[in-house]
């Protein structure tokens, strides 16, 4: 059994049992060469040199999964295999994977690493506006306390920051309050209303990055958005670290991304494990009764990889599909688990005594 291994140095051929290298084909003496070798490599696809030298042996396996086409992967150690026997040194491979960090850092940046990105910003910007939304509303509580019960969010930072004082707000709402607030300077009232217009603008920004994450993720995964809509998708491939890792998890990782520190608790405390993580944001899983979340989430994951698989390998649109076959899915659950479950009598509790007299 012949098996192949890729090295930086080279691609070898070697008798499994003996070690002995039957055949060789060496990566060139240029730094620059090997890098581009090696990117291919790390790109996952098969070199030349490696579809070669596999079709001179009858049958073959290979170290590594990427050579899968090429025969069986099985774990082979070839740490035996020296680079100086073979005239490379430490300077050959100095350079080469200097040329190998340049040539991976400048290639063009997927859509859904963006993506990653985005829903991460997103998330600093509501942490953001919501403390200053906090400050804000602490700050010029002392001066209108009532404006909070007319007005929201961004709203209430854009009257602050046209108006400063209460007069003007009132007099655009048309209210007919009289306030119990305290009366402030004017340079107080001109630092408030500078906070509220920054507030303002943080309120802007977050629109305009949901709007970006709602067009990234419509683009990058169609399917994931038919099935989950574009928050929930992007959400989801944030957590997993991108679109092609997110297709690589079993469905039982993705039921539960999200819910890690639950899922450690239990691990570590013997507590209930997590049923679901940010599927839980989909309505079709937090509108449910309890005892069925649980299962319409394990659903939802099923298809929700299924989907990440197509997006990620550029597969024709199947996101209708998978919505009806979920939808269906969640109608059979309903019908077979309409009530709760009765929750098992914990051990040491004794028995309710059903009418009869204790025995003295």
């Amino acid at each position: 059994m012949a098996v192949l291994v890729t090295k930086w140095f080279g691609v070898f051929l070697i008798d499994e049992k003996s070690g002995r290298v039957i055949d060789k084909r060496l990566m060139p003496r240029d730094p620059d060469l090997i890098a581009e070798r090696l990117a291919l490599v790390q790109r996952g696809s098969l070199l030349d040199e490696e579809r070669e030298l596999a079709g001179k042996a009858p049958k073959v396996s290979v170290s590594d999964t990427r050579q899968s086409e090429l025969g069986k992967p099985m774990f082979y150690d070839s740490s035996f295999l020296d680079p100086g026997s073979f005239g490379f040194t430490e300077d050959v491979m100095h350079g080469a994977m200097l040329g190998l960090g340049r040539l991976r850092s400048s290639e063009p940046v997927p859509r859904d690493r963006n993506l990653v990105h985005a829903i991460r910003a997103l998330d600093d910007l509501v942490e953001c506006s919501n403390l200053l939304s906090e400050r804000l509303h602490e700050w010029y509580g002392m001066h209108f306390p009532e404006l909070a019960d007319f007005a929201k969010d961004d709203r209430y930072a854009a009257l602050i920051n046209a108006h400063g004082g209460r007069e003007g707000i009132i007099e655009e709402l048309g209210l007919g309050v009289s306030s119990m607030g305290a009366d402030l300077e004017g340079a107080d009232l001109d630092e408030i209303a500078g906070l509220a217009g920054a507030l303002g603008g943080l309120y802007g920004e977050r629109g305009r990055m949901e709007s970006y994450i709602s067009e990234i993720a419509a683009e990058a995964a169609p399917n994931m958005c038919a099935l989950l809509g574009a928050p929930l998708s992007a959400r989801l491939i944030s957590l997993a670290g991108g679109l092609g890792r997110l297709s690589s998890l079993p469905s039982s990782t993705v039921q539960l991304l999200g819910a890690e520190k639950a899922m450690f608790r239990h691990l570590r405390s013997g507590k209930r494990p997590p049923k679901h993580g940010v599927l839980y944001q989909h309505p079709d899983v937090h509108r449910s009764p309890y005892w069925q979340r649980g299962k319409i989430a394990r659903a939802l994951a099923g298809k929700a990889l299924i989907a990440a698989k197509v997006d990620a390998n550029g597969g024709e649109f199947v996101g209708d599909a998978l919505r009806e076959g979920f939808e269906a899915r969640v109608k059979d659950i309903q019908e077979h688990y309409p009530e709760a479950p009765k929750r098992p009598q914990p051990k040491g509790v004794p028995k309710k005594n059903k009418g009869k007299k204790p025995r003295r």
